[in-house]
């Protein structure tokens, strides 16, 4: 069943859906940390006069963002105590990590990096594990609050609010540092951290199909609890957790999708390989084109960061007038095609109008291409695992393009920029390839299931292969099936 295109006007409307314009706000807490601690801290620290070599390794505090599939599981089921019980499961834990952010920046703003770099560390850590924590809760509470047909509107909102923060902690904390002192300037984004909190106090908990006493359930655990009954309390107990929040989440994904659970990770982890992988070149490239440093601000920054927020509309828009399914396709071409943009620019030279011309491609896909991939990624969740499940998928998302992008140096030495930018560019095209492949053997990405009133990440046995289904009835759809 094909996914029906709606009118314009209904698909603008949902952007004024409470569920999204939340996303906006939550959006911005997300983003504002970030470079607040990595590239703006850096250059605090080199503007304090820190040595270069105790300056590198503060990247390694960026290592929390990509660990965070460790503590996702105590984050889904452990109840905080006190503010568990008055703000649920996913507003108390966002609340504890943008406590930890606003801190942690607090504690930076009152430090002097010369003489008190492992203070600054410190501080510095515990705000990148609230970051990275709050990331956790903002992805499930996401796929929890709003059913499927709103998925790609709410990922475009929050991509919206995400690089509202991020040129908020970028050019706003050094215009403010400039302007005062960088303590006024930490202290500043400190502050900011209650849009966050605000957002999580005047917004509902999201509803939860299962709590962890239903899952105890599983035949999983059943089974432990059989095999262990000699054991100490404690162990079984731990046992048990262990198996609920962690087992069982990735067991689930397996038994949910079945064959095609292979294929998927295969394709969450190539659909973004082809602007990742680039990502480490694109700044060396405007340099040694000789494009001044303003130039480079002024494009990429301030007028790339609006392309991208364009591409994120446009693609909460595209996925809600012609499905899912259609735009992963489009995503993914787009992303792989406009490397093609920055051979051209390498090939011909020193062009502000062409530097412009690649920045609206690129960011324009970038952003059409993430939005309509949070949603896709949001569609394969269940609403039962949801953090530990999007935390894997999130993981996943970056390491292929990230471990191929350390080797991108190597390639540009060799082949120079424009033949770097045609071999990424076809480093896309398997994605595209899978991603039709797979619009064909997933009914909820041609809107069959949001037609049919479920929403994405319903628990219950899953979407397999359309060839291993049982046999269409006499209306040409499926038997009735207890599934997502």
């Amino acid at each position: 069943m094909q996914h029906e295109p709606r009118d314009w006007l209904t698909s603008l409307r949902v952007y004024l859906r409470a569920p999204v314009v939340t996303l906006l706000f939550l959006g911005f807490s997300a983003g504002l940390p970030y470079l607040l601690v990595f590239s703006t801290l850096t250059a605090w620290l080199e503007d304090s006069g820190v040595e270069v070599a105790a300056i590198g390794f503060f990247s390694w505090v960026g290592l929390l963002y990509s660990i965070k599939l460790f503590w996702a599981p105590i984050v889904d089921r452990v109840r905080l105590p006190l503010i568990g019980r008055w703000l649920g499961q996913r507003r108390s834990w966002m609340l504890l990590g943008q406590c930890l952010i606003g801190g942690g920046l607090l504690g930076l703003s009152g430090l002097d990096p010369v003489g008190h770099l492992p203070l600054v560390a410190a501080f510095a850590l515990v705000t990148a594990f609230g970051a990275a924590t709050q990331d956790i809760v903002i992805d499930a509470y996401r796929i929890e609050s709003g059913e499927a047909a709103i998925q790609a509107a709410m990922a475009s909102t929050y991509i919206i609010g995400y690089r509202i923060g991020i040129v908020m902690a970028g050019a706003g904390a050094l215009y403010i540092a400039d302007a005062a002192s960088w303590a006024v300037a930490y202290l500043s984004m400190a502050a900011l951290v209650a849009v966050g909190m605000i957002t999580v106090l005047v917004r509902p908990e999201p509803p939860r199909p299962q709590s962890l006493s239903v899952v105890l359930f599983h035949p999983r655990v059943k089974r432990f609890l059989r095999q262990r009954r000699q054991r100490p309390g404690w162990q079984r107990q731990a046992g048990v957790w262990l198996i609920a929040a962690v087992v069982c989440p990735i067991s689930d994904f397996f038994q949910r999708y079945g064959r095609l659970a292979l294929w998927l990770l295969l394709f969450i982890g190539i659909y973004r390989i082809s602007d990742i992988s680039m990502a480490a070149m694109a700044n060396p490239l405007y340099l040694s084109l000789g494009f001044t440093k303003s130039d480079i601000a002024s494009v990429t920054k301030v007028f790339g960061v609006l392309m991208t927020i364009g591409g994120g509309v446009l693609g909460g828009l595209l996925v809600v007038r012609y499905g899912l399914g259609r735009m992963l396709i489009v995503g993914a071409l787009a992303v792989a095609l406009t490397n093609l943009l920055f051979a051209l620019l390498a090939t011909g030279g020193n062009s502000l109008p062409l530097l412009v011309v690649a920045i609206t491609g690129d960011n324009l896909a970038n952003g059409l291409a993430s939005t309509v991939f949070i949603a896709f990624l949001s569609s394969l969740t269940s609403r039962t695992y949801t953090a530990t499940q999007y935390a894997l998928f999130s993981s996943l998302m970056t390491l292929p393009g990230k471990f191929i992008g350390g080797f991108s140096g190597l390639v540009v030495a060799d082949l120079g920029y424009a033949s770097f930018f045609g071999i990424v560019c076809l480093l896309g095209l398997p994605a595209v390839a899978l991603a039709w492949w797979l619009s064909r053997r997933l009914p909820t990405l041609d809107g069959e299931e949001i037609e049919n009133g479920r929403t994405a990440g319903d628990p219950a046995p899953a979407f397999q292969e359309r060839e291993a289904r049982p046999p269409m009835g006499t209306d040409g759809r499926q038997g009735e099936q207890s599934g997502r």
